[in-house]
């Protein structure tokens, strides 16, 4: 496996002033005091695990275990477990997977979809507050340029994956910028 120093890459001022939002932003969101307002705020009772994991399944179900533990980075065992609480909290269910019935699928409960539909509401109104100076122009551009930071991390990841964890696919985002 090689991997490249990250003083052996050439880094952007730019792009190191994303990575620090980019932290800054992660830290700001996962803290424990703006989750607990978050839930309390929307009346639903999770842990941030809980809610990562119904976001993900939302934007993609329904998903086998393994792939779910794929998205979100995460052992499948970690995956086993928080499912198995939130199937016995009414949020998701397993179905079949119609291509191999071997397999299930989980996949959201209207319970489930409530619950995310709260928190989505809760955190977009916070957002829109915050941002509330911000141009409806300026809006969309944020947005826009938020989808294409994720597709490219995403295409650096799998271009990661596959070359053995060597250096980013030529074109790509560099290792410096990767990890936020």
């Amino acid at each position: 496996m090689s991997f490249r120093s990250p003083a052996a890459v050439d880094v952007s001022p730019d792009v190191v002033e994303i990575e620090r939002a980019l932290s800054r932003i992660a830290y700001l969101s996962s803290r424990v005091r703006q989750h607990d307002r978050l839930m309390a705020t929307a009346g639903v009772s999770l842990d941030r695990a809980a809610v990562a994991l119904l976001r993900q399944v939302e934007g993609a179900e329904p998903l086998r275990l393994g792939e779910l533990a794929g998205q979100l980075g995460v052992e499948a065992s970690h995956v086993t477990r928080q499912v198995q609480q939130l199937q016995k909290a009414g949020y998701v269910s397993r179905v079949p997977d119609p291509d191999d019935r071997r397999a299930q699928l989980i996949q959201l409960t209207g319970e489930g979809r409530e619950a995310i539909a709260r928190i989505r509401a809760v955190a977009c109104q916070g957002m829109q507050v915050a941002l509330g100076e911000w141009s409806p122009e300026e809006l969309r551009r944020l947005a826009e340029l938020f989808h294409r930071m994720v597709d490219d991390f995403v295409a650096f990841g799998e271009g990661r994956a596959a070359e053995g964890e060597g250096a980013g696919p030529s074109g790509g985002a560099d290792s410096a910028g990767a990890g936020a």
